[in-house]
């Protein structure tokens, strides 16, 4: 159950706090939930057990997971720290800047490092939490709003980053959509205001505004966020960013990439680079190493000679063949695997299926390609260098 202010209220209170202290180290069993409501309101300790269990799970975005204030929605919307403070890095000039749809603050807490900052959210309880959690970043100069967005009057000067939600109650929204829609949040930008927006990875290319730079942000070789920039922020039609390094890749103008036959190396992309349309610009970058692509539609590249790039993974190729499960099985077996890393792309298979039907008992850990190559289902079993 969502909380509400009354429980959020709880949670503060003298016995609230005490209770979160007591749950901090604990584990969250059915026995420890009973003992307790002995001496805590049944309602306190749900909410407790609740936000607990948040607490920990937001350890995987948040350096300061252990004290913040969390709801699921919240937490899921939420990008990781290093991704916010990236974000944030590009309204260091501003002098003020406005969080619309500022959730629990995840983005509120690093945008107020550079600035005082105005957040706007209709829903009291994540506004509230968002206020709470930039005082556990330390953050003064911030100021609630609580409202609906769209009838907010952005003051003249104001920098604006905007994070409208993508999902619409249970229901995930398709990529491209959001409350508000895209269309609102990038005609914050008509007067020529310096605008950043939050959006879905998956976002198609045709929906991104002429003159904004599309930024897709990985850390950890996971897809950690995606930002339309406006004119005023833009500095590059696309850009790859990989964290906690800082690198970046954007647009290496030159010759369309060969497509050919997988060679003795294939170079995974790194998420960021696949979803910037990137990879040709990979291969150009790296246009020493000769690379290729291995199928026109499909973001593998390949060549012969070793070749090592933060903006991907490279694989050694032992094994390359049209896909067949029988062939593939046998392939793997023979490799002595005794469990292998599916890498899908451009394939129709059942990964956990294949899983399932592997039935490998070898000592190697190797990593299966599932992919096409020249237009053909194909597997490459291959071993990191």
């Amino acid at each position: 159950m969502a909380p509400d202010l009354e429980s959020l209220d709880a949670l503060r209170s003298p016995a609230g706090h005490d209770l979160l202290r007591r749950l901090a180290g604990a584990s969250l069993d059915v026995a420890l939930a009973t003992a307790l409501r002995q001496s805590y309101p049944a309602d306190l300790v749900a909410a407790a057990f609740s936000l607990t269990e948040l607490r920990r799970l937001g350890r995987a975005k948040f350096g300061r997971a252990d004290e913040m204030w969390l709801t699921r929605d919240g937490l899921e919307q939420a990008a990781p720290e290093a991704v916010s403070a990236h974000i944030a890095e590009r309204y260091r000039d501003a002098e003020r800047i406005v969080d619309l749809c500022t959730g629990i603050g995840g983005n509120l807490v690093m945008l107020a490092g550079q600035a005082p900052v105005t957040a706007v959210d209709a829903d009291p309880v994540h506004l509230a939490m968002a206020g709470l959690n930039a005082g556990v970043y330390g953050r003064d100069g911030v100021t609630l709003v609580r409202g609906d967005v769209t009838c907010f009057a952005v003051p003249t000067g104001a920098a604006v980053f905007v994070d409208p939600a993508r999902r619409a109650g249970q229901r995930r929204l398709a990529a491209g959509q959001s409350s508000p829609p895209l269309s609102w949040c990038v005609g914050l930008a008509s007067a020529g205001a310096a605008v950043g927006v939050k959006v879905a990875p998956g976002i198609p290319a045709e929906l991104v505004p002429a003159g904004w730079e599309a930024e897709f942000i990985s850390s950890g070789r996971q897809l950690g966020g995606a930002m339309l920039w406006s004119p005023a922020l833009s500095t590059m039609p696309r850009r790859a960013t990989l964290l906690p390094a800082g690198l970046t890749l954007v647009a290496v103008p030159g010759e369309a990439v060969p497509v050919a036959a997988p060679g003795r190396y294939v170079i995974d992309p790194d998420p960021a680079v696949t979803r910037a349309g990137l990879v040709e610009d990979l291969a150009r970058s790296l246009t020493p190493l000769g690379m290729w692509k291995i199928d026109s539609r499909i973001g593998f590249l390949s060549c012969d000679r070793e070749a090592r790039t933060a903006f991907g993974r490279t694989l050694l190729v032992e094994e390359s063949l049209p896909w067949s499960l029988k062939r593939v099985r046998s392939a793997v077996r023979a490799a002595g695997a005794g469990s292998v890393d599916i890498r899908k792309r451009g394939s129709a298979v059942d990964v956990d299926e294949l899983h399932r039907r592997l039935d490998l008992s070898g000592r190697r850990r190797l990593t299966l390609v599932l992919t096409r190559v020249l237009g053909r289902p194909w597997a490459l079993v291959c071993s990191d260098l």
